[in-house]
């Protein structure tokens, strides 16, 4: 008999796929998250029933107190292994026991059912199949993001269907479908179909949750904040795009006490940030739970907050690439405009007053004005609003003879 623990998202789940193909009946998995794993496999342990049991732990690493246990167990000549691929789990490369792989030799990175796989494989543990290594390569991509550079799509389809559909069900069709047709893998029409009305219900969430969206500064990070239950993955990463001045989104699932934490830059680490509440994952995707301490912190802390007003995205006046620079307002009520100097800089008038701060690009200069002001792209019909009630100008005259008025209204 073999036990395996491992995480519950795609990567974990891949890891279980690979135990029951790889040891049949005699495979008992049991899918965990970094707030249950511990607890699971401390039970696990103090069961004699469990002594000659093997033990696998994929895609999560336990705290200090159990590696110790897992380490006597060890040495009392039992099989326990251990396969991750987080950073934050290097440090059981130490033990015998321990396989933690953050990138291949070429530079890609790994997902823990990619090493799990080539771990039982090594030991002749597992037979190649080919729809097998076809799957946990789109495993792989989907876990890293990998899939979003290489435009993927079927990487995050997967994912799409695995919560759809939820574990037991992605699990057992799957397993079947991978053991009947060893030569390819490939999802089914009515799979398709599903996934295709899922797309435009996923952009419907992420919009209704971009204008729900809060943001503060998190020590030393400016910080999107919102609740959400779904679509985690596609979410994080849909509004660090939409929000570029934002260092990394945090998502609540109050529900399941459950925070993740996504970035889309590289000099930004969310897992060193998980660490500091208890948490871990990778450098662009971790989580923690949600605790007295993050609760304060990202909920009760920022209740009060409005959020931010979604950029105006079908303006025909108000646009970023004017030559009479862009006007931008916030929740004050306060006007700010982004606009070149004589100099090639870029400086920002809020609120009828210079910034003492030029910028190098408008990007810089936008991205000052949305994280400390909370500034939004002004839409067309306020923007004209404005400038017909500061300026004294028709808003007919304006509309028609746009160019015209703006040099005007700029030389005042």
């Amino acid at each position: 008999m073999i036990k395996l623990f491992t995480d519950s998202d795609l990567d974990g789940l891949g890891c279980g796929l690979i135990a029951k193909i790889a040891f049949k009946d005699k495979a008992d998995v049991s899918y965990c998250s970094y707030r249950n794993l511990n607890q699971r496999v401390t039970g696990f342990l103090h069961n004699p029933e469990n002594n000659d049991v093997r033990i696998y732990i994929t895609d999560l690493s336990v705290n200090e107190e159990v590696e110790k246990k897992l380490a006597e167990r060890f040495k009392k000549g039992k099989l326990v292994q251990m396969v991750d691929h987080h950073v934050t789990a290097l440090h059981f490369n130490n033990h015998e026991w321990g396989f933690v792989k953050t990138e291949y030799e070429s530079g890609k990175k790994t997902s823990a059912t990619s090493l799990f796989y080539e771990f039982l494989l090594e030991k002749k543990l597992i037979e190649p199949n080919k729809a097998l290594e076809e799957f946990i390569e789109l495993v792989r991509q989907y876990d890293t993001w990998e899939w979003d550079e290489n435009n993927n799509v079927a990487a995050k389809r997967l994912n799409d269907l695995f919560f759809i559909i939820g574990i037991e069900q992605f699990e057992k069709d799957m397993l079947s479908r991978i053991q009947e047709n060893p030569q390819s893998f490939s999802l089914n029409e009515t799979e398709n179909m599903i996934l295709d009305m899922e797309e435009k219900k996923i952009e419907r969430y992420i919009n209704m949750k971009n204008r729900q969206m809060v943001q503060a500064f998190i020590d030393e990070y400016c910080v999107g904040i919102v609740h959400a239950e779904n679509y985690h993955s596609e979410l994080g990463n849909a509004l660090g795009k939409k929000n570029p001045h934002l260092d990394l989104i945090a998502i609540i699932n109050a529900g399941n006490k459950k925070m993740g934490f996504r970035t889309i830059y590289d000099h930004v680490d969310v897992s060193a940030f998980a660490q500091k509440f208890g948490g871990g994952g990778h450098p662009k995707a971790s989580g923690c739970s949600l605790t007295s301490e993050t609760f304060k912190k990202f909920v009760v802390n920022v209740f009060d907050l409005e959020p931010r007003r979604p950029d105006a995205e079908q303006n025909q006046y108000n646009v970023t690439d004017s030559e009479f620079g862009v006007w931008y307002e916030n929740r004050k009520g306060e006007i700010s405009h982004i606009r070149k100097t004589d100099n090639e800089k870029w400086e920002i008038l809020h609120d009828g007053k210079v910034l003492n701060k030029p910028f190098s690009t408008f990007e810089d200069a936008e991205h000052f004005l949305k994280r400390y002001y909370v500034s939004w792209l002004q839409y067309d019909h306020q923007f004209i609003e404005y400038l017909t009630k500061t300026y004294k100008v028709k808003e007919e005259k304006l509309k028609n003879k746009f160019t015209e008025e703006m040099k005007r209204i700029i030389k005042k």
